[in-house]
């Protein structure tokens, strides 16, 4: 589930729509949450599906660790591209905002974070020399995304969490021990799901 201040907005012809805050959210607020209506499916689901469905489902969701394909029941499945991502995604089934997120801005994810299938090519952004979101991104840039949860991770408990109930209950633990510094974050290397052909 997406932040509740937040809308979807069109952008324009090639990109589309997009999320956008309607409210200021501070660095540090779940800004995403997988919950119950999320739908999880098989790679053998999709694979079986019609080309209609099968294109939408490859369009509008991406791939957890284990390959199954998470497809978000509400507009988080419209959040966009960017190197300059203003969200951070965690091992957790959750993602912070990496920075704050003043009204009307995008919310957006970096994709090299959601195991593609296939290469993206990318519009170009400046202060970045990527232009390609790639299947294995998460085995090279881990260590940015790492320490961009870590910070957020440190402003948890001075922002308000509309999203907080919905932390899974395997989560809250070392969540809580990752807020008050008596664990370490795990790396978002570990969702990394390893593609058929690489096996």
């Amino acid at each position: 589930m997406m932040h509740p201040d937040t809308e979807l907005r069109y952008i324009n012809d090639v990109i589309g729509y997009g999320v956008f805050a309607t409210r200021f959210i501070p660095k540090g607020t779940i800004v995403w949450a997988l919950d119950d209506l999320d739908q999880v499916l098989n790679p053998s689901f999709v694979e079986r599906l019609d080309p209609l469905r099968k294109q939408d489902v490859l369009k509008y969701s991406f791939k957890n660790q284990h390959g199954q394909y998470i497809l978000c029941w509400d507009k988080a499945r419209y959040v966009n591209h960017s190197f300059h991502a203003t969200c951070v995604g965690t091992m957790y089934d959750l993602e912070l905002a990496a920075r704050d997120i003043h009204p009307g801005e995008e919310l957006t994810d970096d994709y090299g974070t959601l195991n593609l299938d296939e290469p993206f090519a990318c519009m170009p952004e400046e202060g970045t020399t990527r232009s390609w979101v790639m299947p294995d991104d998460l085995l090279h840039y881990h260590q940015q995304w790492d320490d961009s949860a870590k910070e957020a991770f440190r402003h948890f408990d001075r922002v308000e969490q509309p999203l907080k109930h919905l932390i899974r209950p395997e989560h809250r633990g070392k969540i809580r021990a990752i807020v008050e510094q008596r664990a370490e974050l795990d790396s978002i290397r570990h969702l990394y799901c390893e593609k058929e052909w690489q096996k």
